[in-house]
């Protein structure tokens, strides 16, 4: 039996990954899989475990840089509503791992949940945030998270108490395979301050972000208290260019992607940036996009 057998309906070959990221750059999956149920997910993976074939999870794409050449094996995006399912249950919501971050907070706020709210421009995927713990300085997923049910790379599904977790500075030990769902512990509050809190929150996050239709990600962690912004005008890069890769004039911790920019760019950029700096300022930069 081909390893295929039975998941042909939710496979592609060959599939463009550019458009799946928010950098626009990247090569090809050799396999592309888009399950509609957690059974077709769970046969897939652990097809892929019994044939040796690497698996990789895209969530909201907005913090990967995906190799010019593509990615072998299996690259799995979860775009079926079953996995982005949101439900209300007291000050508890339990959330698919493919709903949209700000979706989940939208609707804490409206139903008078707070704790999430200073989150809400951070984009991607609730699975993907979780992986990373997003956060701002003062607030992450991590701390609000009481309860993530997984799937293995091996295909088994478990659930990770409190206790099982540990959050840090963006890291996480959710590392398996999938996030299949999560459980936020949230505050009962007034919907219109959790609302008018979370609108605030944006207004201030985006002036610091690029806006418009611009292909960009964010490159570096902060460090400390030490903005990696700060850290990298400082060191005199604002505006730097490789290729068509070039470092926001206005937000310098974000590489934008012009027309012609390739994921080697990229790189090349954040090596000079991570030279610069440390020669500079005696900070070692860590990234924050993941490298695929």
């Amino acid at each position: 039996m081909a390893w295929t057998e039975g998941l042909e309906h939710i496979l592609r070959q060959d599939e463009p990954l550019a458009p799946w990221n928010w950098l626009r750059l990247g090569g090809p999956a050799q396999y592309f899989a888009e399950p509609t149920t957690a059974d077709e997910l769970q046969r897939l993976v652990q097809r892929c475990r019994a044939e040796d074939i690497p698996v990789r999870l895209l969530g909201g794409g907005s913090n990967v840089l995906i190799p010019d050449a593509g990615l072998p094996g299996v690259t799995l995006a979860l775009t079926a509503a079953v996995f982005s399912e949101i439900r209300v249950d007291g000050t508890r919501l339990r959330v698919g791992g493919g709903a949209k971050l700000g979706q989940v907070i939208s609707t804490a706020a409206r139903e008078g949940l707070a704790g999430l709210e200073a989150l809400v421009a951070i984009p991607g995927t609730v699975g993907g945030g979780l992986h990373g713990n997003a956060g701002t300085q003062n607030v992450d997923l991590g701390q609000w998270t009481a309860e993530a049910t997984v799937m293995t790379r091996a295909g088994e599904i478990l659930v990770r108490t409190r206790e099982e977790m540990h959050f840090s500075y963006r890291k996480s030990t959710l590392d398996e395979l999938v996030i299949l769902e999560a459980v936020f512990a949230l505050n009962e509050d007034d919907p219109r301050e959790v609302t008018r809190r979370m609108q605030k929150e944006w207004i201030v996050r985006r002036a610091r972000q690029p806006g418009g239709d611009v292909s960009c990600a964010r490159l570096f962690k902060d460090r400390g208290g030490m903005e990696a912004r700060e850290l990298l005008d400082e060191a005199g890069l604002k505006g730097t260019r490789v290729g068509g890769a070039e470092l926001s004039d206005l937000y310098p911790n974000f590489v934008i992607a012009h027309p012609g920019c390739t994921s080697d760019d990229v790189l090349r950029l954040m090596d000079l940036a991570r030279t610069q700096v440390r020669e500079r300022t005696g900070v070692e930069l860590e990234p924050e996009l993941e490298i695929w």
